[in-house]
């Protein structure tokens, strides 16, 4: 299911920070989508939010569903939206597998699996949500 951004998507009782939704099966999933679409979300946030705080977003949407698409079979959704008090992009995939993100001990010597320590870098943390058919990964990325 797609919400478009459109400003029929905008439902919070605050109209205008907007939100964007999309589900995907595991093997229709578009990195470039989900970077497009993070651009075009925060194109529309007021006052406009640094290119730093968007290539952040972008790297961070980038990792969580990239693990989705590695680690857990079936479809999965990506939802994201604005959120006001401090001014942030709240990120979170929902998938089909119970198991939480593993963070691996870093090695410079490997290729992969670094991910997750950069999505805490730009975050300060994930939550994790345990769900019945799978569980929600949920990051934050200041805006300001």
């Amino acid at each position: 299911m797609d919400l478009p951004l459109t400003t029929d998507t905008m439902t919070r009782t605050t109209p205008d920070l907007p939100r964007y939704s999309r589900r995907w099966d595991a093997d229709t999933a578009s990195l470039p989508e989900t970077r497009n679409a993070i651009a075009d979300l925060l194109a529309r946030v007021r006052p406009a939010p640094a290119a730093r705080a968007v290539q952040d977003a972008q790297l961070v949407a980038s990792e969580l569903v990239t693990n989705a698409l590695k680690h857990a079979p079936g479809p999965f959704t990506l939802h994201m939206e604005v959120v006001p008090d401090p001014p942030a992009l709240r990120i979170s995939v929902t998938d089909s597998s119970p198991r939480p993100p593993r963070h691996r001990p870093a090695d410079p010597e490997r290729v992969g699996g670094h991910g997750l320590r950069l999505v805490n870098l730009l975050c300060g943390a994930l939550e994790v949500t345990p769900l019945g058919h799978g569980k929600r990964v949920t990051a934050s990325v200041a805006l300001t």
